[in-house]
């Protein structure tokens, strides 16, 4: 059993970021929500509370029932969870005259083993608008700002400190050493996460659980799918099953690319071309929610027709992440559903079939080095994430084979190009959107009338936030040229230079 750190969820946009950097240490941690909080076992080392985007202040203000002064191991309140500590222990917390967001630098009251090797002066990050009027008693302040007398604190005589700043986040220089110090040397973990420990317990786990027992499993091409196959082979072999189904709307020869690849790392799959059954159904649909319910019921009607036909099978495997199954809690304030994601919230009621998820513990980054270390190939790791309704949001409008086929060779051109000039692997996700749009062009002497394809690129490190890639010039007028030469009825292309938040990575 691994030591852990539990991260108490209130509701901040960081709160996977938090997660993120714990692991980066190689420390095993989870998220639960305040107002869901699991029991505590002895693998237990600290417990870190999030933000919040609502003030303590608040009458509907979330609260944790935990007794944190008593919990006897080490807690750590970031921002929300430091003024929590403060109301919840005597003190007070009220609207603040001097605001901070953003930037702003720490000056050192006194030493404390929380803010050991960090400089004076060190740049953090902030973003509260209220502050700690009156310190609870027995308290001593670690640290203040310019404008706030109360930066970092600590109990006397208990290991609980508190942080008005974000340490998680790459603005504060020396995040990543305050965040070492509490769970190295304030919690005593030894850091024993890594990927070659999680590839032989999950082999392991699966031998034992899985036995001769056959496994099924749909896969895309996609880095979460692929990687948990490879565990699960690496476990149980030939009986995994993988079915890979064409839907009509992946990218230009990835069907026939990707099964191939497949078939000749040596697993175990079987393809499954409904195209036309998916096609046909999305004729006339416009709406993108009804398009994706329209793919997620066919895929799994298709892919329980096909599973049927294997005998003895008892178990699903599926590339389940921990975002997934964050972004599924639904509960009041922190990790409210931000969408349904199929692999946890899109199966049939009356399936029979138990789950196999070898990943439903890692985030992005971790599957890419587990995969890394297992030996699944580059060229499927560093594939950039791709929705899994396909090119049906990608096209704005009417699915037709003609609108499949024109964005399909444009996506290839632009893709393609990507990689010649070595942007693929500096871009996050990249892709072509079909526009219901027409507009006059000029080709020769023939005046023309034909559609838009518009060019997306964005940079991010998790997919929460992402801005638009600084393509050269140079690159985007080639990519451009190309397409309306060689695709047949697009005439102008366009370059999306919005971030998210506001906009969104996909259109649809």
């Amino acid at each position: 059993m691994h030591e852990q750190i539990l991260i108490i969820d209130f509701g901040s946009q960081y709160t996977q970021l938090i997660a993120r950097r714990i692991r980066e240490l190689n420390v095993y941690c989870e998220i639960h929500p305040y107002n869901h909080l699991p029991e505590i076992s002895d693998n237990v080392k600290g417990i870190i509370m999030s933000g919040s985007p609502h003030s303590c202040t608040d009458e509907d203000a979330p609260i944790a029932d935990w007794d944190f002064m008593n919990l006897h191991i080490p807690v750590l309140g970031l921002c929300y969870g430091a003024q929590f500590l403060v109301t919840t222990n005597g003190g007070k917390v009220a609207k603040s005259e001097h605001r901070e967001f953003g930037r702003a630098n720490i000056a050192l009251v006194g030493h404390d083993a929380l803010l050991e090797g960090i400089e004076d002066g060190s740049q953090v990050w902030m973003s509260h608008g209220d502050t700690i009027l009156e310190m609870p008693p027995d308290t001593h302040v670690m640290a203040k700002t310019s404008t706030i007398p109360v930066a970092a604190y600590r109990f006397n005589d208990k290991e609980v400190y508190a942080l008005q700043f974000h340490p998680e986040v790459s603005h504060s220089h020396d995040g990543k050493q305050i965040l070492h110090n509490f769970t190295h040397k304030i919690c005593g973990c030894i850091g024993d996460w890594t990927p070659a420990h999680f590839i032989t317990e999950s082999v392991d786990y699966y031998k034992e659980t899985l036995g001769d027992d056959k496994v099924i499993m749909g896969l895309s091409g996609g880095v979460d799918s692929s990687v948990a196959a490879f565990i699960l082979h690496k476990a149980i072999g030939k009986n995994l099953v993988g079915i890979f189904v064409n839907n009509g709307v992946l990218r230009k020869n990835e069907y026939e690319e990707v099964l191939h690849l497949y078939k000749d790392l040596g697993l175990n799959v079987k393809g499954v071309d409904a195209s036309d059954l998916f096609i046909e159904r999305l004729k006339g649909v416009v709406d993108p929610e009804t398009k994706r319910k329209i793919i997620g019921n066919t895929f799994i009607e298709v892919f329980d027709k096909e599973a049927s036909k294997i005998p003895d099978a008892k178990w699903l495997g599926q590339g389940t992440i921990y975002p997934d199954v964050i972004e599924s809690i639904s509960v009041k304030g922190p990790s409210a559903t931000i969408k349904s994601h199929h692999n946890v919230g899109g199966l049939p009621e009356d399936m029979e079939l138990k789950l196999a998820e070898p990943l439903r513990s890692l985030f992005k980054d971790e599957v890419r080095k587990i995969g890394a270390e297992i030996g699944v190939p580059n060229n499927i790791l560093s594939r950039h994430p791709f929705p899994g309704p396909g090119l049906a949001i990608r096209i704005i409008g009417d699915i037709t084979p003609t609108n499949v086929k024109i964005l399909q060779d444009s996506d290839f051109i632009f893709i393609d190009e990507m990689k010649k000039q070595g942007f693929y692997d500096k871009i996050w996700q990249a892709g072509a959107m079909f526009l219901p749009v027409q507009s006059v062009g000029v080709m020769g002497d023939e005046r023309t009338y034909e559609n838009v394809i518009a060019l997306r690129a964005v940079t991010s490190v998790d997919g929460m936030t992402a801005d638009w890639a600084d393509l050269p010039h140079s690159f985007l007028a080639t990519v451009s040229n190309k397409i309306i030469n060689q695709v047949k009825g697009i005439n102008r292309v366009v370059y999306d230079i919005s971030s998210k938040p506001p906009a969104t990575i996909e259109w649809e």
